[in-house]
Formats: structure tokens, sequence, C-alpha cells
């Protein structure tokens, strides 16, 4: 072992509690990256297998009805390698012992294919039980979430109103598709309201009345064909039939969500482990400049004897590269606990056929490598201290430091200030850049607790809006096609029913200036009061008499202003088309949408006054009645109850937003305790002299530690509101990485989320405080004093 290795392993022992700390925030920022790159990496790879496998289709549209015959043409367009045509509907499911009613989307099942192995596109994998069979029963398979969430096993038997007709309906087992990874009628996947059943094609087209019909329709293309072209002419084929718009794999309802979920983890997996790298090489800076300027005798005798530039400066990056060496292999360690932990989480959601966690090797070599760099930078400037220095002008002490009146006293306010007070004054102007690191770092940390714990308060705002201001009402129903005013009244007569609004939500095309989207109009009653428009900044607004109003994100992918007139056609009944003015501009979080005037639409439709869903009020006292009564009325086609939703949707949003929320404040915590005790030592190295003289003038323990602490006192001071409006930047910049054309994530965060970042923060400061003090008791004021001289 040669001089300057055995000298590296003793500078490792003298070091070894800021080695440890400084490990510790490489290894967070390895972890992160790895753990959540790892799971990206093994949720990708699992779905793409798992689509792969079960051929899920490249287009997909849905159709009032059209003819069976369609589907010839539309497999002759250039570029289609197969067609699957299909029978979907959704209808109210009566399940046992359960209250009240759940919607199921029903789904025609080619069983001879199924029986013979060729089932085609969109293929379903057996999960549980066995396949139906054609006889004199009705039977079906169901989602398997669903059936994991309200504890359905084959052999149960259900209720279900197809076409205003009630069928018995038994389950035979349960299955997945890659069509319906996440299933929802349109807003958040919810597995205890929301289920598919998959049930013999012929009983569907019977209970339905669509022999030699369709009303889905999902295409295969060639490889390398251009699937807008593809999209255009199926659209167009589709359209005399009352076309909801063709749209490729990526607008999917379920596939862009779990696109979604995967674009989110890349985000957190490049933002904030590169948070921590930057602090760690901040840190490494600081530690190895002083332990440079500490040893400038040792570097001079190196160099007398010898030793050049580069062995020297090897030397030092050999301690920056042990130490995120160290920080490497814990991080890759806890990356394993991180990963395995999240992607529990997310196999109770995707539910694909595998998913196993692993980690690729080019991932450890890319995170070990990008901690190197950061290791190296970190230590550029001591290792540039180190080649500058000469044995002659090493072998002298550092010039000491020119003391001059701060700012402060120049501005005649040191009178004010204590002797300790212009000492701590005079230390931070002393050395400003190591203070704005120090601060910069401590803020960091506070954004950091910041970012992980505002989501729950983006879900409480979400919460707010959308199921206490949109939805006033406690149930909302939905009819299979527009039904006349009068079936609201009748609405009204159900038991408990205080108040019923009626109002329609219809699919259409619109078109401004050569831009064409295809999206849904929602029209209200003037008067509404249980199903509102609301903008998050104003509030609930009056839809106008004449014109229509646009959601932000709306107006946004148009390029639509306030006055512009739009064309809109109606796609389901009337398709016809119509041009209205954009009376108003609505910024709302969800959805491209357009709200109008139920008065205005539906002369505009041309079909007659019609609504298609409710909106109710009902007496919480009556909720058993109700739900009896819904269950047996043949033309509600599904429901919504608001109370189950929310409080599934609250249990699955807190637990998993909680353990994230949980991991970052770990993080935060010992990215915390790392800046400041490596200050804290480092500024202890720095003053030992001064505090030792100071002790040997008279000063006590404490005096002497409240002289040195105070300096970190009021660099955590400066830190928290600084790291409050970091937190709210990088909480900004994640919403907008994640954006999403159909979603608009509001940054909220209350003061209690900010208090709760500082209290945690100011609690790490303490626990460094007090291991740092330990240090100043233990001062050998001989062996320091000795030193100086």
């Amino acid at each position: 072992m040669t001089a300057l290795q055995t000298k590296l392993w003793c500078d490792v022992a003298r070091l070894r509690a800021q080695v440890i700390t400084i490990a510790v925030v490489v290894a967070i920022g390895v972890a992160g990256f790895v753990g959540m790159f790892a799971v990206h990496d093994s949720l990708q790879s699992s779905r793409d297998a798992f689509y792969r496998d079960n051929r899920l289709a490249d287009l997909f549209a849905g159709v009032k009805r059209a003819p069976a015959s369609l589907g010839a043409r539309i497999e002759a367009l250039p570029g289609v390698a197969e067609v699957k045509l299909g029978v979907v509907f959704d209808a109210q499911v009566d399940l046992p012992g359960v209250l009240q009613p759940v919607t199921g989307r029903f789904i025609g099942l080619d069983l001879p294919s199924v029986h013979a192995n060729r089932q085609g596109l969109n293929r379903l994998t057996l999960r549980a039980g066995r396949w139906p069979e054609r006889d004199g029963q009705i039977e079906a398979l169901v989602s398997d979430r669903f059936a994991a969430a309200r504890n359905l096993q084959p052999g149960d038997v259900v209720h279900a109103i197809l076409n205003g007709r009630l069928q018995r309906i038994h389950l035979v087992g349960t299955a997945v598709t890659p069509e319906y990874v996440f299933a929802s009628q349109g807003g958040a996947p919810d597995d205890t309201s929301f289920g598919i059943w998959w049930i013999d094609s012929q009983r569907m087209t019977e209970a339905f009345d669509m022999q030699g019909a369709f009303n889905q329709v999902a295409l295969r293309l060639h490889a390398g064909v251009p699937e807008q072209a593809v999209l255009n002419a199926l659209d167009h084929l589709l359209e005399p039939y009352g076309s909801l718009g063709a749209v490729g794999r990526d607008r999917q309802l379920s596939t862009k969500i779990v696109t979604d979920e995967l674009a989110q983890l890349q985000v957190m997996g490049t933002v904030l482990p590169a948070i921590f790298l930057a602090v760690a090489m901040f840190i490494l800076n600081v530690v190895l400049s002083r332990q440079v300027a500490t040893q400038r005798s040792q570097i001079a005798a190196l160099k007398a004897l010898g030793y050049g530039d580069v062995a020297i400066a090897w030397h030092y990056t050999q301690l920056a590269l042990l130490i995120a060496g160290l920080g490497v292999a814990v991080g890759l360690a806890l990356s394993q606990f991180i990963g395995r932990g999240m992607l529990s989480l997310y196999d109770e959601v995707f539910r694909f056929d595998r998913l196993a966690y692993a980690t690729d090797t080019g991932l450890v070599l890319v995170s070990a490598l990008v901690a190197a760099l950061a290791a190296a930078a970190g230590t550029w400037t001591a290792i540039h201290a180190v080649v500058r220095l000469r044995p002659a002008q090493a072998m002298l002490p550092p010039a000491p430091p020119a003391y001059t009146a701060t700012l402060l006293e120049r501005l005649g306010l040191g009178r004010f200030m204590s002797t300790g007070a212009r000492m701590v004054v005079r230390n931070l102007e002393r050395r400003p850049l190591r203070a704005v690191f120090t601060v910069t770092g401590i803020a960091l940390a506070v954004a950091l607790q910041i970012s992980g714990a505002f989501w729950l308060d983006a879900i409480a705002h979400i919460v707010d809006v959308q199921f206490r201001q949109v939805q006033q009402g406690d149930v909302l129903v939905n009819f299979h096609r527009p039904v006349p005013l009068d079936a609201v009244r009748d609405l009204r007569r159900l038991p408990g029913v205080i108040d019923a609004e009626g109002y329609r939500t219809e699919a259409v095309k619109i078109t401004l200036r050569g831009t064409t989207k295809d999206t849904a109009v929602m029209a209200l009653r003037g008067d509404a009061r249980l199903m509102r428009l609301v903008d998050e900044k104003r509030g609930a607004l009056a839809l106008p008499p004449e014109g229509v109003v646009l959601s932000g994100l709306l107006a946004q992918a148009l390029g639509a202003r306030v006055g512009d007139r739009v064309q809109i056609r109606f796609r389901l009944w009337s398709q016809r088309t119509v041009e209205v003015t954009v009376a108003d501009i609505a910024h709302t979080m969800f959805g491209q949408l357009l709200y109008m005037n139920l008065d205005t639409l539906n002369p505009l439709a041309g079909d007659g006054n019609g609504v298609a869903d409710a909106a109710l009020q009902v007496d919480p006292q009556a909720m058993d009645a109700f739900w009896a009564a819904v269950k047996t009325a043949p033309l509600i086609n599904s429901v919504f109850d608001k109370a189950s939703t929310l409080t599934e949707f609250t249990h699955r949003t807190q637990r998993n937003m909680g353990v994230f929320s949980g991991i970052l404040t770990l993080f935060a915590v010992a990215m915390a305790v790392g800046i400041i005790y490596n200050a804290a030592r480092i500024s202890l190295s720095e003053r030992a002299w001064e505090l030792a003289s100071l002790r040997v003038l008279g000063m006590t323990r404490a005096e002497v530690s409240v002289l040195l602490l105070a300096e970190l006192l009021a660099e955590l001071l400066l830190a928290l509101p600084l790291g409050a409006l970091l937190g709210w930047g990088l909480a900004s910049l994640m919403m907008r990485l994640m954006a999403s054309d159909a979603i608009d994530f509001p940054v909220v965060i209350e003061p209690a989320t900010y208090a709760s970042a500082a209290l945690i923060v100011l609690a790490a400061g303490v626990v460094s405080a007090l291991l740092v003090r330990r240090q100043i008791d233990r001062l050998d004021l001989v062996s320091v004093l000795k030193v100086r001289e």
C-alpha cells in the first residue's frame, strides 16, 4: 500500500461521519433514479408484452348502430390487416348483498372463436373459473379487478337490466383484457362501481336488438402504415351511422391512462434524483475544499517528496469517488426496496399477466456514471486548488482573512447588534457563496418535502371542486338515449328524491380555423343547481342563453377566443352541423368539453326536447328505498353514486399518495441532515482555534456553541421562505411536465403543508445541531491551540 493510499483510508476514517452523510444523499439520488426507472421499465415491458400477447388493436371506434356488412368495407381500407366488430352497452347491475346498483359494461363474446382459441383482437385472458357456454342461462365473465373489489366468485348470480329487461346473469369466471387495463366510464377508474362483463355475442345482439349490426369496431394495421389516413377513412365510413370518432391506441382511454402513469414515473425518476445529486456535488465540493485547506502542509511535503500534481489530484478524486461509490452501493440496495414496494402498489392497479421487478444493467451503469461525474464535478474546485499549490507556498499558513466592517455595520446598524450577532454576520459575509449554497441546499430539502405533500392538497382541491361544487347532486343516472323531459318528473317521484335536474351530454365534432376535435357538449339547465359548470377561479358560472362555453383545455387546443364562431356537428342522432359563438371560456380541470344551455342545445340538435342524464338529490334517510326503486327502473342505463365513488377515490389516492409523500419526507430529512451536519462540521473545523481561544478566555461551552450554531440557525431561517418558494416552483414544474391534454391539475399548496415542511426541516436541523454540539463539548483545547501555533 502506497503512502497516498494509507492517507486516503486515514482521511476516510477521520471524516467518517461526513462520508456517511454525503453517501446517504448520493444513495437517495441513486435509489430514486434506479428504483423509479426500474419500475417504469418493468411496467413498460409488462405492458408491451401484455398488449402484444393479447393482440391489442391499433385503432378503435364507437358508432350508434352500423350494419355488419360494413365490416367488409372497413377491412378493404388500405393498410388494414384485421377487423373486429362488436356490440357493447352499459347497464346497471344488481349485486347480491350490495345496496346500490353498479354499472356494468356488457360486451359480446364470440364463444365459438373463444373455445377454438382464435379470439382475434383484444383477446381475453382467463384468470379464474371457466369460459361461458351457450345454453339456457346467460353465463358471463367479469373483469378481474371488479371481481376482486366486490368479492365476486365463479358461481355467483347477479341481475342486470339489459335494454329495459331484467336478466339473470351467472358468473362463471374472471378475465383481463388489454382493452380495459383501466376500466372507466370517462372519469377516474373505480373498480367498485364499474366493471366489464362478457356474455355470449348472440345473447347480446338479441338483448339489445342489434341483430346484423355493431356499435364498436377495432382494427389492426399492417406494420409501418400511418394511422392518421386510416383514421380519417374509417371515420368517413362510420359517420353516416353516428360515429363517436375513431381514435388511435394512444388516445384509447385505458391505454392513455397507462401511458400517463408511465410518463409521471419518468418525470419523478428524473427531477427528484437530480436534486439529490446536485446537493451531494455541493457538499463534496465544500468538504474537500476544506480538506485541502487543512492539509496544505501535507500537500507541500508530498510535492517536495516527488509526488506530482496528477497523483495528488487523483488522491482527492479517489476520496470523492469512494464516497460516491459507497452511495451508489447503498442506493442500489435501497432501490430494490423502493422499486419493489412501488411495483406492488402498481400490481394492484394494472393487473398485467406478468409483472416482475427487474433492474437493467445499463440503468445501474448509468447511475454509477452519473454519481461519479457528480462527485468529480463537486471536487473540481478543490482539485484545481491542489494543482496550483507550490511546495514553498503550501508550507506557509494560509493568509488570514481580511476582517472589514460588514454591510450592516457600514449602514450604521452594527450598534444594534450584539457581539455574537456581529460575529455571525461577519462569518456569513466572509463566505457568501458557501452561505448561498448552504441556504439553497436546505431550501431544496424544504421544497422536496413540499413537492411530496402537495399532492394530497391538490387531490383535496379536486375532490372539493368536482364532488362538492360541480356535482352537487347525490346520484347521477344515464339513459340509453335522449328521453322526454317527463322522465325527469318521473325521477322526482322515486322514494327519497328531493330534486332532480335533467341534462344532456352529446358527442360532437368541433371545428375552428381548420382545427377539428372530437369531443362532447354538456347541456345544462339555465338554473342548474345539482350539476353545474364551475370555473376554478371564478366559481359557478351561469350558462348564457346563446352561444357555447369552451373548457380552457379545449380552447387552448383550438386556439379559440371569446367571440369566435365555431362549427359543431352532432355525431349521434340528428347529425346536424351548426355554427355558434364562443360566449365564454371556463377554466375547468378535466376534459376538452363544450358547455351549452339546454334550452339552446335542443333546438340546435333538432331531435326534440330531451335529456340523456339526470342529477338527483336524495334524502340520506331514504337511500334504501331509493336504491330498491332504481334497480327496477328500466330506462336507467347506468348509475353514479357520489358517496361510494368519493369514498373509494379518497381511500385509494390517500393511500398511494401517503406512501409517496412518506418516502419523500424521509428523503428530505436525510438531505437536510446531510447538508446541515456537514455545514456545521466544516464550520467547526475552520473555527476550532477561535472557539478554543474563547473557551480559554472564560466562555462556557453553551456560549461557544451558540456562536457556532447561531450561524446555522440564521441559514436555516433564511432557507425556509426560499424553500417555500422553491417548493411551489418544483410542484409547478412537475405538474407542467406531467401535463395532459385532458387534465389540468392545479398547483394547490395549503399553509399547513408549508408549515409542516418547515417544521420537519427545522427538526432535522436541531438533530444535526445536537450532534455537532457534542463535538464542541469534546473539543481538546490544548490540541487545537497547538495546531494553530
